[in-house]
């Protein structure tokens, strides 16, 4: 049967209602990543697929193979455009001080996890959300927006229109919990608990009932998964063998440049920390002339072991691409925490809490850490940390697509060059 008979466009449009219908609710979300949109609308495209062959085949109008997968193949590449782009102009329509929410958060002042979501909020103007008040029992300096003390919260409500309350009291707080939901009713405000967790646990968490208990279960990662693991590890060959397949042509004239920049060997391989905290050889090009203090002294700006070559290698990343065999060996994943010097790790797991389940997965030639900007010298305890912070997010919220968008940014940052590349 033709393509653009009347019967197939029915049961295309007849599909398409169904899926939307199913899974609306990623639209309904203010703060989405390009990666679950992509992963979303790749569960759209394979519904819609299911459905319309299923529907098709009941009235016997299948049209030929060729013209679905076109179909399919047109409709993958518009749809997540499309996507994309709206998101992208609803965000900038947001930024401009449209179609936002108005908000108030109370509790978790100072380091709590209350002024931690305020900042998030204020990271991405995007997300449509106006904090308008914060709310503790100790008035808090400095914010940007109206701060009192709780008991001044009716007052406030009854003057000013707001739309979500988000509460993060601590556990020794909690008394009043019941009066702000009561509060939030009474002025028809959406109210949202915010769980008093670590700031390092950053995984998904479900609400589930036991009877008419509510309790929260933890996702396990991602990367626990069987299924995941094949994935990755799949992806992982497949592009470590394409990049060893053409190595000769960055590695002759990369080889020839550090030659003639400084006496000693093309590859520096040094014990860096992996996998379940096992030990491995890690490969990189040579940027530095050889030195006793390569495996303890990290390397600085204007750090006078390197060379000018080396500098250039450094700067655009160029020194990693030997860890391509790292991959290929199993040792690393193109993706992940980037390794660390074993003496760092034994320094750094007594200094940073959670420290270690940055190696709950493999170590990576480029990471999630590294195209949000925190690379390169860590002479600073925090700048360690928020390495740390972003790592194990990363681990805890692995997904394929999320794996293409990091690398895409550590090429683009290549490109552009990084000023945190020493």
């Amino acid at each position: 049967m033709p393509f653009f008979s009347k019967q197939v466009w029915l049961m295309l449009n007849l599909s398409f209602c169904v899926v939307v219908y199913v899974l609306a609710s990623l639209h309904d979300k203010r703060a989405v990543y390009i990666d679950r949109v992509l992963i979303h609308l790749l569960k759209y495209v394979m519904l819609h697929a299911v459905i319309f062959l299923t529907l098709i085949s009941f009235i016997d109008a299948l049209p030929q193979w060729r013209y679905v997968l076109l179909f399919y193949g047109l409709f993958t590449v518009s749809l997540s455009l499309w996507w994309i782009v709206s998101r992208k102009l609803l965000k900038w329509y947001r930024s401009k001080g449209y179609n936002y929410k108005q908000i108030i958060i109370i509790g978790g002042g100072h380091a709590g996890v209350g002024v931690r979501l305020m900042k998030q909020l204020e990271i991405d103007q995007g997300y449509g959300y106006h904090v308008v008040g914060y709310f503790d029992s100790e008035p808090i300096e400095g914010l940007s927006c109206y701060t009192s003390t709780i008991d001044t919260l009716e007052e406030f409500l009854n003057e000013h229109s707001v739309d979500e309350m988000y509460c993060a009291l601590p556990e020794n707080e909690r008394n009043d919990l019941q009066n702000l939901i009561n509060l939030a009713e009474r002025n028809a405000i959406d109210f949202y608990y915010v769980p008093q967790l670590t700031k390092y646990i950053s995984r998904r968490f479900e609400i589930e009932t036991l009877g008419v208990v509510p309790v929260l279960s933890v996702r396990p990662h991602p990367l626990n998964n069987p299924l995941n693991q094949f994935v990755k590890r799949t992806f992982d060959l497949v592009v470590s063998s394409l990049m060893l397949l053409i190595s000769p042509i960055f590695y002759i004239p990369i080889a020839i440049g550090i030659k003639l920049s400084s006496p000693g060997p093309v590859f520096f391989k040094q014990e860096r920390t992996g996998y379940r905290g096992r030990s491995f050889l890690c490969y990189k090009f040579r940027s530095m002339r050889v030195n006793d203090k390569s495996d303890t002294l990290q390397a600085t700006k204007d750090d006078p072991r390197k060379t000018k070559f080396g500098n250039f290698l450094r700067k655009t990343s160029l020194d990693e691409l030997p860890q391509f065999i790292n991959v290929f060996k199993g040792e690393m994943s193109i993706v992940g925490p980037r390794p660390h010097m074993v003496q760092q790790t034994k320094d750094y797991s007594e200094l940073i809490d959670k420290y270690m389940l940055r190696h709950s997965i493999k170590p990576g030639i480029t990471g999630w850490a590294q195209v949000n900007g925190y690379r390169g010298p860590t002479n600073e305890l925090w700048l360690m940390e928020k390495r740390v912070e972003y790592d194990v997010w990363y681990a805890e919220n692995w997904n394929f697509m999320l794996d293409i968008k990091i690398m895409f940014l550590t090429v683009y940052n290549a490109i552009l060059g990084e000023k945190n590349a020493l």
